[in-house]
């Protein structure tokens, strides 16, 4: 696995068989050493292994315990969003990327998926969208939840299927693609500064990409996005002067804007 920390992949306490094997192969595919959890807390385990962070297989799907608390793939907030789409509520992202039948979009960066969800819903069968993940714990975690949890609704089951999830740093990656590659690519680098009131992320802020989005980097992106480039940020975000954007989508209300850039624009 890549980078330098310390990592062990264990399993639930009195874990299935089908759990002790889960645990087994995430190790094998991750490069990290498997520790019986036998009869130890996880506290006891991270004192034992001299760590912080366990990987922790469950039949629920792969989870990372912190100290701060437990990272793991979750629907809740796409199917919400799915749900308020359908009852004719606005989706300030998906106005900001004219979402539609068919469209492509290249998701730079995936965390746990739930902006992939809803353009894999919005695009349907013949839309494809591709999430980069910067962090190889988190495209796991996200990977492993959108290939074999399941949605209340099939449709949006279908959805997390069809998303392709790619465990690369778009810094690298963007300059591999060609011209023209995607209708649309997104960003939503929000991780570069805290948000104290979601406590929730903060196991996700621990392994998420938490540099600025660069000039460069948009160039990149507008070389390869054929309608637009639409870039997440808080509202009123100085980083949107920063990088140029002046057309920017959102509730008057909203934490979040988006700032988008049409081709002609890039």
């Amino acid at each position: 696995m890549r980078g330098k920390r310390k990592l062990v992949v264990t399993t639930v306490y009195e874990p299935t068989l089908s759990e002790i094997e889960q645990a087994k192969e995430i190790a094998v595919f991750l490069q990290l050493p498997y520790v019986k959890r036998g009869r130890r807390s996880l506290g006891n385990l991270r004192k034992l292994c001299q760590i912080d962070t366990l990987i922790v297989a469950a039949d629920s799907g792969p989870k990372i315990s912190t100290p701060d608390g437990e990272l793991f793939f979750h629907i809740g907030m796409a199917a919400l969003r799915i749900k308020n789409f359908r009852d004719g509520k606005p989706d300030h992202m998906a106005a900001a990327m004219e979402l539609s039948q068919g469209v492509s979009v290249l998701d730079c960066t995936l965390g746990l998926g739930t902006d992939a969800i809803v353009a894999s819903m919005l695009t349907g069968e013949r839309g494809a969208v591709i999430g980069l993940e910067a962090s190889e714990l988190i495209a796991f975690i996200t990977g492993w939840g959108l290939a074999n949890l399941s949605a209340e609704a099939n449709d949006i089951t279908a959805a997390m299927r069809r998303i392709d999830v790619i465990s690369a740093d778009y810094r690298q990656y963007l300059p591999t693609l060609p011209d023209n590659y995607v209708d649309i690519v997104y960003f939503d680098p929000m991780f570069r500064r805290p948000v104290h009131r979601s406590s929730g992320i903060r196991p996700l802020r621990e392994f998420a990409d938490t540099g600025c989005l660069l000039e460069a980097d948009l160039r990149q992106a507008c070389r390869v996005a054929k309608r637009r480039v639409v870039v997440k940020e808080t509202h009123g975000s100085p980083e949107f002067k920063r990088l140029g954007i002046t057309t920017l989508v959102g509730g008057k209300y909203s934490s979040v804007q988006y700032g988008v850039i049409e081709q002609e624009g890039c």
